[in-house]
């Protein structure tokens, strides 16, 4: 031990060694190694007895198919419209749903028929070109006149069902008059800044297609009859 040891208090070596020797017993760790047994731990079930997806299949993005109808489509007679005449193939709670159905399928066909109107015309305006020259010339056309026709036919279609639901709710009950007026209404609202001539013009072409749809649903969509005592 060396003199700096001495002056600051320092133990040696071996006095450090006889006193850890000499002093109480230490205990031994009480943390002892456990062999871990895989199978004799609490599964899943424990906590997923009592959840509604505690069946994994019902989690699968086809589950539910093997129903007689599908959830989207099985709706309570109490909930859809009891007006005469406001039922088709697919059931309808009124307005809205008429509304959703309506506008986005007449959306969607007129989108498709002023794309490929946009096609017909693009590829008869870019003959001779360049294969470069042409794809942009038919792609030009096709978001030109597309969206153009699909706009135009979701507004008439939107006001032709605010239409309808209003004549159907003052007569109660919906039939093709009512069809007929709301297009001819709708028509004529929606060319109503471009004078006189044109409102006409509009409100009887949206009055004819109307009027060839009412043919067209009764002829070929039968009305399903309808059960638990509603007309």
């Amino acid at each position: 031990m060396t003199i700096f040891d001495t002056i600051m208090g320092r133990k040696s070596s071996s006095q450090v060694s006889s006193s850890s020797t000499s002093g109480a017993p230490t205990t031994p760790n009480s943390h002892q190694p456990t062999s871990f047994d895989p199978y004799s731990g609490q599964g899943t079930d424990a906590f997923l007895g009592s959840s509604a997806y505690a069946d994994p299949t019902q989690l699968h993005p086809l589950a539910g198919l093997n129903k007689e109808t599908l959830d989207y489509i099985s709706l309570e007679d109490s909930s859809l419209s009891d007006l005469p005449g406001s039922q088709s193939v697919l059931p309808s709670r009124g307005f809205t749903d008429d509304l959703c159905y309506g506008t986005g399928v007449t959306y969607l066909a007129a989108l498709t028929l002023g794309g490929a109107w946009g096609l017909q015309e693009g590829l008869r305006r870019s003959g001779g070109q360049p294969p470069k020259l042409r794809l942009n010339s038919v792609l030009n056309a096709v978001t030109r006149r597309g969206p153009f026709l699909g706009n135009s036919a979701g507004v008439v279609a939107i006001c032709y069902n605010c239409f309808n639901s209003a004549i159907g709710s003052l007569r109660g009950k919906h039939d093709a008059a009512n069809t007929i007026a709301a297009g001819a209404l709708s028509g004529m609202l929606f060319k109503s800044t471009r004078g006189l001539r044109p409102m006409v013009i509009s409100g009887g072409i949206v009055a004819s297609v109307a009027g060839a749809w009412a043919v067209a649903q009764r002829i070929f969509l039968p009305v399903p009859e309808r059960s638990h005592g509603h007309p």
